[in-house]
């Protein structure tokens, strides 16, 4: 009888810490498509162990990469039915659902990540393009670097060098750029560019240098034109109803891990990673060409410029402020700085 009461004990004394740890409330499946492996991923999972430490525990965060909870062109949807309660996507994956904010994807409005993503939170945080994203819970918004062209054989220095190549775009607004430019857009999401380069299903493709380091593009590419054609307009938003669910000091510590700071924190990780990919490129001999001007100069600027009229235009037609965002984005790509 002792032996069975000294176990019982023993039993219930293991069981202690146990009954005193405390389960998450909230179990948030963050859903994106870059690689486990990449900085980017890197980059949420510390935005997502900062939530979970401010909150004491009660949120957790599981995240979901390489496209494996769902594809990156259905991630929005994926969030608005509560099939992923958190994304990282792209907003030019669904065309035609953010043509406001894909404005920012318009030559000339940023050097670098953070004065794209300076540009973008702000204009969302001025209430000029938030109208866009009411059917989720936007966290932070910002964007990549600058969008250059990498391809297998060709070096790119004219627009004309461009003529018949099927050239990878992430989103309409890109291609309409590189039609302009005499090139074959073909869309595709990131992850699966490095097998359309392998088989030759495409010539190249059009993304910052972290892209090609993210997804392992120099093993492919190996001429690289510095052009900043485009910045790319991504987006962190949540399950509406997840966060309003959440108790009011949850919601709080939610807002703080949302804004203008994580916005410059995804920025800061892109533009890292955008020097590691040029440094890999420059120490396997690749050519890179470095425009002067870069989308300014002469030989590229009429043809962007025609592209931008055109875009802004089309949606003047849908009834959509496309002059005002613009001439904002503008003004706040010189305050933002490079």
């Amino acid at each position: 009888m002792k032996k069975l009461t000294r176990l019982a004990a023993s039993t219930l004394i293991g069981l202690l810490p146990l009954a005193g740890a405390q389960a998450a409330e909230y179990n948030l499946r963050f859903a994106h498509f870059w690689p486990q492996s990449s900085g980017m991923h890197v980059a949420f999972e510390e935005w997502g162990k900062s939530l979970e430490e401010a909150s004491g525990g009660r949120i957790e965060v599981e995240f979901y990469p390489s496209q494996t909870l769902t594809k990156a062109p259905q991630s929005y949807d994926a969030v608005k039915n509560r099939i992923a309660d958190v994304t990282a996507t792209v907003q030019g994956y669904s065309a035609n659902r953010f043509p406001l904010t894909q404005i920012v994807e318009l030559p000339g409005l940023a050097k670098t990540a953070a004065q794209g993503s300076c540009v973008i939170q702000s204009l969302y945080d001025e209430g000029l393009i938030n109208g866009e994203y009411d059917d989720t819970h936007v966290l932070y918004l910002f964007t990549h670097g600058p969008g250059d062209i990498h391809t297998r054989e060709k070096s790119i220095h004219k627009p004309e060098d461009l003529a018949g190549l099927k050239i990878r775009r992430p989103t309409t607004v890109v291609a309409e750029l590189l039609e302009g430019l005499g090139a074959q857009p073909v869309g595709m999401p990131a992850p699966e560019t490095y097998q359309s380069l392998q088989r030759g299903v495409i010539d190249g493709v059009s993304m910052p240098w972290e892209g090609i380091k993210s997804f392992r593009l120099n093993e492919e590419a190996s001429h690289h034109t510095e052009i900043g054609l485009y910045t790319l307009a991504f987006m962190v938003t949540m399950n509406k109803g997840v966060y309003d669910e959440m108790p009011d000091d949850l919601k709080q510590i939610v807002d703080q891990h949302s804004g203008k700071e994580w916005s410059g924190k995804m920025a800061a990780a892109f533009d890292e990673l955008d020097r590691q990919g040029r440094e890999e490129a420059v120490a396997a001999g690749h050519e890179i060409i470095t425009l002067e001007g870069g989308a300014e100069n002469p030989d590229w600027k009429p043809v962007l410029d025609a592209a931008t009229e055109k875009y802004l235009a089309g949606l003047e037609q849908r009834k959509l402020p496309s002059r005002e965002v613009f001439a904002r984005a503008k003004e706040l790509s010189e305050s933002c700085g490079g």
